[in-house]
């Protein structure tokens, strides 16, 4: 698919929605710009809005994914928006995967690593349906198989109504 200039400009605008430099705004950032990937995606190919969180509500759907694809669309969109100059503080490294061999455990994530602090963040998407805030916390921790919306990482991953609440900065 190919995105316009149209739609690149609001994407910007949206992600400058949270322009603040604290590591809290920064994660915003790329939750907001997963989530409007998605959401400019899903315009173009709309079998992507039957895509719900965690696939125990989509059996049988077409637009269906699993972590894999969740985790590679997401580095992808990771990708364009380094590209497009919107992750300046970020490298996108390649997708993780914790449990390897467990047939019911194993999980994918998109990862992005912090250029300042050099610690790796995990991108996941696959816990909330397409279009939605992405779940944030530092990669060890969603290896350790913590929960992003549990403390500490609960005020990392709010969904409120307005994008503007997701920022510390006025």
């Amino acid at each position: 698919m190919t995105f316009t200039p149209d739609d690149m400009a609001r994407l910007k605008r949206s992600i400058a929605t949270c322009s603040g430099k604290s590591l809290h705004d920064r994660l915003q950032r790329v939750r907001i710009g997963i989530q409007q990937m998605e959401l400019l995606a899903q315009k173009y190919q709309p079998l992507l809005g039957n895509d719900l969180a965690i696939n125990d509500f989509e059996t049988g759907l077409d637009g269906r994914m699993d972590c894999v694809d969740n985790s590679s669309n997401t580095t992808t969109y990771l990708s364009i928006l380094r590209d497009i100059g919107e992750l300046n503080e970020w490298t996108v490294s390649t997708p993780r995967v914790r449990n390897r061999l467990s047939l019911t455990a194993v999980h994918w994530t998109a990862v992005i690593i912090d250029k300042e602090s050099g610690i790796p963040w995990s991108v996941d998407s696959w816990y909330r349906p397409n279009g939605h805030l992405p779940m944030v916390m530092p990669l060890q921790s969603w290896i350790e198989e913590k929960k992003g919306w549990e403390p500490p990482f609960k005020d990392l991953n709010p969904t409120p109504l307005f994008t503007h609440e997701l920022c510390h900065t006025p």
